[in-house]
């Protein structure tokens, strides 16, 4: 069991990935800040939790605007008196043909995805920076389009390839405070957003084919496992995926 000194931040709490990690966070003795847009389902993140959820912090939070983050984070600060852990995990897509794309759509994925990651590691930062003892840890969720674009994903591919850039410049400039970062980049894990890569999504060569998915229960815990290794210990980058999942090699 970690510290129960260990405190944790996760955005897009309420569903998916995020609520994995959450629990496995709580379960695991992390007193946890869950943010999310909608409260009621950081709610059921927190019932879900069960006895554990008692050591939950529920932080309505919309990341793509900057003061909600900094309310976020300000929370964080005097609820727990430090952050050890932030698991920047929320995020949005929009699918659509390169030519069709609205402005709208294009700034909607960049202010959550990109934006919103950004602010959300610079609150974390400034914190862990600043804390007795000093430092802590930042984990992007990237994604395997961090690397590969599906057809007809601009916006989330190009925002996945810049969290890219967020980690590894994190990485650097937190050296001197004893801040780690890394990023998880997952595949199809099974959440609603995946539901259509299991009856069938487009392939590269235009044909459409289902996906293997995975228990995004996986996801939870190898994000876990990266939280709880010592600061002079980090997963850089880590791939999880569902093994026959198309992505190694030409499909």
């Amino acid at each position: 069991m970690a510290s129960p000194k260990k405190f944790a931040a996760v955005t897009g709490a309420g569903t998916g990935i995020g609520r994995a990690v959450a629990l496995a966070f709580l379960k695991d003795g992390y007193r946890v800040a869950l943010a999310g847009r909608r409260k009621e389902m950081l709610e059921q993140t927190v019932a879900e939790a069960g006895a554990a959820g008692k050591n939950a912090l529920v932080v309505p939070t919309d990341v793509g605007k900057v003061d909600a983050v900094q309310l976020l984070f300000a929370n964080v600060k005097r609820e727990f008196g430090r952050l050890d852990v932030l698991f920047n995990n929320a995020g949005s897509g929009a699918t659509a043909p390169l030519e069709d794309l609205t402005f709208e759509q294009w700034r909607g994925v960049v202010d959550v995805n990109f934006n919103g990651m950004f602010f959300c590691a610079q609150e974390a930062f400034r914190i862990m920076k600043d804390q007795d003892p000093r430092g802590g840890r930042i984990i992007n969720n990237g994604s395997i389009s961090a690397y590969a674009p599906r057809p007809n994903s601009i916006a989330y591919t190009a925002t996945k390839h810049g969290v890219t850039g967020i980690t590894r410049t994190i990485s650097l400039d937190g050296r001197k405070y004893d801040i780690a970062c890394g990023q998880i980049d997952v595949g199809n894990a099974i959440t609603p957003l995946t539901e259509r890569m299991a009856k069938g999504v487009m392939q590269a060569n235009g044909t459409v084919a289902p996906e293997p998915r995975m228990d995004v229960q996986h996801v939870g815990n190898a994000v876990l496992f990266m939280a709880n290794l010592p600061l002079d210990v980090n997963v850089q980058f880590m791939t999880i995926m569902a093994t026959k999942m198309p992505f190694v090699g030409r499909g």
